[in-house]
C-alpha cells in the first residue's frame, strides 16, 4: 500500500474541489461554474445536457466528478479513462484507465477514488478496473475543456 492509499476498511470522505460540482440533471452546469471560477464560463461535461442511455453512460459521467490529485482537473478531462463497459444485469462496471506514467504515485488513489465514486451510483455493485499502457498518455489525450480548466490556474500544456 502507498502513502497516498488509505487503509483497507477506512471510510475516506470524499471532497471534490470546487471546480467540479456533482453534476445532476437539469443543473445549469455554465452558472455552477461561473459562481467556482470567479466568472469564467467552461461550457459542461459532453453530452450532459441529455439523459444517460445505460450504465456505461451513467458511470462515465459520474468519473468527471473523481479529480487527479496532481492537475485540477477530472480524470476523465485528463484523458485517464480510455473507457467503460457496464453490465446492468450484473450491476457491473469495468473501466479502462490509463495513468500519465508508469511511476505516478497515485494510481493506487485513483483506482480507489474510482471505485469508491461508482460503487455509490444505483445499480452498480461490482466495479473492475483494467489498466493500460498501450498507447502510452501523452498530453494530447486532454480534452479542450481539460485545457481550458488547466491553463485557468495557471498550468501551460
Amino acid at each position: 500500500m502507498t502513502a497516498d492509499a488509505p487503509a483497507r476498511g477506512v471510510a475516506r470522505t470524499r471532497h471534490l474541489p470546487r471546480y467540479l460540482p456533482r453534476y445532476e440533471a437539469g443543473m445549469d452546469f455554465g452558472a455552477v461554474l461561473r459562481e467556482t471560477r470567479g466568472g469564467r464560463e467552461l461550457p459542461p461535461p459532453p453530452a450532459f445536457t441529455e439523459p444517460a442511455a445505460d450504465l456505461a453512460e451513467r458511470a462515465r459521467r459520474a468519473l468527471y466528478e473523481v479529480a487527479d490529485p496532481e492537475f485540477p482537473i477530472s480524470i476523465v478531462d485528463l484523458g485517464l479513462v480510455r473507457g467503460v463497459e457496464g453490465d446492468e444485469k450484473a450491476g457491473s462496471v469495468t473501466v479502462h484507465l490509463t495513468f500519465t506514467a508508469t511511476a505516478c504515485p497515485c494510481m493506487d488513489f485513483i483506482e480507489w477514488d474510482v471505485r469508491q465514486r461508482l460503487l455509490e451510483m444505483d445499480g452498480i455493485r461490482k466495479v473492475e478496473i483494467v489498466t493500460g499502457w498501450d498507447p502510452p498518455w501523452t498530453t494530447a489525450a486532454i480534452s479542450a475543456r481539460g485545457r481550458r480548466l488547466l491553463r485557468s490556474v495557471g498550468v501551460v500544456t
